[in-house]
């Protein structure tokens, strides 16, 4: 099994419930797969680099994940379809790049953990 990690875009104009459905039909699509999921984080609303679709803002979402390489073809083929998605991007992980997503890890949880 390689570590994934995807990036989408969710256009803007979805309410924060619609948004957390489509994240949620994407983390089910990938356990249903056989992939387990790593991590995931919600980075918000973001002001996109250029326009897409008239759109200057987006919901930008990471699901890191753990999958066999035919799952990835099937995913992105589900994000391409769905209209609420402006973009997205898929990227395989050396284990230098999973060792930093721990470490990084670690570190926020440790840094939370001091200041609560």
């Amino acid at each position: 099994m390689n570590q994934y990690e995807t990036v989408f875009i969710l256009t803007p104009v979805l309410s924060d419930d619609q948004m957390k459905e489509a994240v949620k039909k994407y983390e089910d699509y990938l356990a249903k797969a056989g992939a387990e999921i790593v991590h995931e984080e919600h980075w918000g609303m973001r002001k996109l680099a250029y326009p897409i679709q008239k759109k200057s803002t987006g919901f930008y979402h990471l699901i890191e994940f753990k999958a066999e390489g035919e799952v990835i073809a099937n995913v992105e083929t589900e994000l391409k379809r769905d209209e609420r998605v402006l973009r997205f991007l898929t990227v395989k992980l050396d284990k230098h790049a999973v060792a930093y997503n721990e470490k990084k890890r670690k570190k926020a949880q440790e840094q939370a953990e001091a200041q609560a």
